[in-house]
């Protein structure tokens, strides 16, 4: 089976990468969870399908635009594992990975509110966070060693968009005015990157 999905990514990453214009610089959005992994979940609300319907906004706005191509672990209601994503990632060797989250703390309701950000031991990485952080509300950036971030050899970090236990942050990350609004902050800080 892990042949299988070896042999899919790779035939994949060999299909993309004949298909896309060399100038342009690749960036990987990986949304987090999906398939049975639901991730947080608050109320039949799933960190899973707020992740991925940001990602795929990410994705839409790319269409107008020529400096990079977004790229993302999944693009529908399916789990990978994290080795299958990591791989891709080193495969297509982008400029930078996002990988999209929602947190949650044990309270039912949180009255902790905003985004963290999760890099990896690099400058590389830290910059980009750096970058990130003065379009959003983080209140945290924090070297993790998570399998995403250690294992990505190109520049990552791990975002948490917001507490899915957060009324506030909740309302935002599930209309479609905030899900818009998170991904032309994304947009910017690559247009700003890939200048």
């Amino acid at each position: 089976m892990k042949g299988i999905q070896l042999l899919v990514i790779t035939v994949f990453s060999a299909a993309f990468l004949s298909f896309t214009p060399e100038h342009k610089k690749l960036i990987i959005i990986d949304a987090g969870h999906g398939g049975s992994d639901m991730g947080a979940n608050r109320n039949g609300i799933y960190e899973k399908n707020i992740v991925l319907n940001i990602g795929k906004e990410i994705q839409k706005l790319n269409s107008s635009q020529d400096k990079y191509e977004i790229i993302m672990t999944r693009d529908s209601d399916t789990y990978n594992q994290l080795t299958e994503r990591t791989t891709l990632i080193n495969k297509l060797n982008p400029e930078l990975v996002i990988s999209l989250h929602v947190n949650s703390s044990p309270d039912m309701e949180s009255l902790q509110q905003g985004s963290e950000i999760y890099t990896q031991n690099t400058e590389a990485s830290k910059n980009l966070a750096k970058r990130i952080s003065k379009k959003f509300n983080v209140q945290k950036i924090e070297e993790k060693n998570l399998h995403i971030l250690r294992e990505s050899k190109a520049p990552a970090i791990l975002m948490e968009l917001g507490f899915i236990n957060n009324v506030k942050d909740l309302e935002y990350l599930t209309s479609e005015k905030g899900q818009k609004e998170v991904a032309q902050k994304f947009a910017d800080v690559f247009n700003e990157y890939t200048e």
